[in-house]
Parts: C-alpha cells; structure tokens; sequence
C-alpha cells in the first residue's frame, strides 16, 4: 500500500514543523505551560499546514511521558490514537 508523500514526510512533532513555527511556537508554549484552549480554529487557504498542525497537536495533547526536552513522546499508545484517528 503506497503512501501519499504529503502524509509520509508530514512533521510528527512541533520542532519539525517549517512554514507555521510561530503558531507551533504558541501552541508548544500553552502545552507547556498546561494552559490548552478548549478548541483552536485553525483557519488559511489550502497547503498552509492547518491539518499538520492539528496532528501534531493531538500526538502532544495524547502523549502520556515525554522522552526529552524536543517532546519527543515515549508513550505508544498516545502516538498510535493520534496517528490513526
């Protein structure tokens, strides 16, 4: 089964993530400092990375341990909910 290139080399944590690193940037803060909204509207024309950042914003708010200070998550079960949901 062939994988779309969008979605293989799609960044799986918010230090990987190139165009919206100011956005990535606000949300690693809020996660860090456990200050996370309710829900964010993420909103622009189409290839601006909106669902990339939601991904890697459910694999953080899923991750269970975090493995180092790049948030890498250590936690499976977190990474495997966020990836196929």
């Amino acid at each position: 089964m062939s994988l779309a290139l969008a979605r293989k080399y799609r960044p799986r944590n918010f230090a990987t993530v190139a165009v919206q690193s100011h956005v990535a940037n606000t949300l690693k803060g809020a996660i860090a400092s456990g200050r996370v909204a309710h829900g964010y509207l993420l909103c622009g024309p189409r290839g601006t990375g909106k669902t990339t950042l939601a991904r890697v914003l459910a694999m953080a708010l899923n991750c269970e341990e975090l493995a180092d200070a790049r948030r890498r998550c250590r936690s499976p079960v977190g990474r495997r909910r966020a990836l196929h949901s």
